[in-house]
């Protein structure tokens, strides 16, 4: 490498970690309490549902058809919106509203909340609780609520929506350039000396400056991975968007002039479950959507459909069941990109090993804010030097030898002997 490369790499470097530092850890700090948030949430704030009913092992489910009866019941005259299982207990979400349109009229009133759901237990069918009604006040927020959301959208996005969400997918390319010009550099550095090497014995930067190094290719390949994913992620509505502009708007133009169905006349929920069921081998049914909801067809169920293995769990495949007929239309896999979006989550989240991995990726956490704040800390201190002054003092031979000082040899004192 040429002493001109060097210091170009070296100014990447520089400017790129200086750039995305701040917002990083931002990231880092939000993340920890994110990766456990539901073991906070059921700490401080406890579930309150009511204990499900003692019965034997093996108990078949009721009919989805029973429990969607009952839901009509109970709200006679409003409309069904979504029916979806519990992924972990044995309980359905109804969600209900009053009609489409009003449904469509709060996407302008953020005070106002048309819909609400009532929770059944699967096997009985009995109510086990039900949302506040319509338009009545929102249940007070408690404080653990508060800081787990701010720290969400402080991570997702600054508060500031769909551009603070790309501005921050910019800054984890921006990471991830920081990270493959730092390993450039470390490369180089480390030529003459046993990799790892924490020089304790020399000035104080040496120390700071070996430990930042040492702690970045720790962490290397997890910082790059989880950077990425991050970037990924950030990009999920630009991507979902697309995908309903093209695929998915191809698949339901034949469909988009008919008027929305009435649920006086539906075929069975229960049938349209099984239907999906068979038409993607292998998958789960997570939930069902009725004729007119948004992003969907006026005459079909929607059912979304997912792998039953930790590795496909992520896979999600649309299918389309029409409502009149119950007769099966058709599934549609995902295109590449929204899959590999979804298969980045687990990556990033670190939420498909379970509490061990958990508490592995806290530790990476930890482990770089400590690599950003000793960055932090050596920009501060020698901000003022020149480039090339600065390579001289860490070592660097710039006259063209392209060799390293050896580990004894100590740079001449600059900054006040620092």
């Amino acid at each position: 490498m040429t002493p001109r490369a060097l210091r170009r790499w070296f100014s990447v470097h520089k400017w790129t970690s200086l750039v995305c530092t701040i917002f990083l850890l931002i990231v880092c700090v939000t993340g920890l309490p994110m990766l456990f948030s539901e073991q906070i949430f059921d700490t401080f704030v406890g579930d309150d549902d009511p204990a499900y009913e003692a019965l034997p092992p093996g108990t078949p489910n009721a009919s989805l058809d029973v429990i969607v009866e009952k839901a009509r019941a109970l709200y006679p005259g409003q409309i069904i919106t979504n029916v979806s299982p519990d992924d972990d207990e044995p309980a359905v979400l109804v969600s209900m509203a009053p009609s489409w349109q009003a449904l469509k009229d709060d996407e302008n009133y953020p005070d106002r909340h048309s819909g609400h759901w009532i929770r059944f237990d699967a096997r009985t069918a009995k109510v086990l609780k039900q949302s506040r009604p319509a338009n009545a006040p929102k249940e007070p927020r408690t404080w653990t609520g508060i800081i787990l959301g701010t720290c969400t959208r402080l991570h997702m996005n600054l508060f500031a929506g769909l551009p603070g969400a790309l501005f921050m997918g910019a800054m984890g390319a921006v990471f991830v350039v920081s990270l493959v010009s730092g390993t450039v550099l470390y490369g180089r550095f480390m030529k003459r000396l046993p990799f790892g090497s924490v020089r304790r014995d020399r000035a104080t930067r040496l120390t700071w400056l070996d430990l930042h190094n040492l702690l970045a290719a720790a962490t290397l390949v997890w910082a790059i991975v989880v950077g990425f994913t991050g970037l990924v992620n950030e990009l999920q509505t630009p991507l979902f968007g697309l995908w309903r502009v093209t695929d998915v708007r191809q698949i339901l133009r034949p469909y988009a002039s008919l008027p929305v169905v009435s649920q006086d006349h539906l075929s069975s929920v229960q049938a349209a479950f099984d239907t999906a069921a068979k038409a993607t081998l292998g998958n789960e049914v997570t939930g069902l959507s009725f004729p007119g909801a948004s992003f969907g067809s006026p005459v079909h169920y929607v059912l979304w459909t997912r792998g039953a293995t930790p590795l496909r769990a992520r896979l999600f495949t649309p299918v389309l069941v029409d409502a009149r007929t119950g007769d099966l239309t058709g599934a549609y896999p995902m295109p590449w990109y929204l899959r590999f979006l979804e298969i980045s989550r687990p990556l990033h989240f670190g939420d498909y090993g379970g509490m061990p991995l958990r508490i592995l990726w806290a530790l990476l956490d930890v482990v770089v804010i400590g690599v950003l704040v000793s960055g932090l800390v050596l920009w501060a201190g020698k901000r003022r030097i020149a480039t090339d002054a600065r390579l001289r003092a860490l070592g660097y031979d710039l006259d063209g030898t392209d060799s390293i000082a050896p580990s004894g040899f100590a740079p001449a004192p600059v900054e006040g002997g620092r």
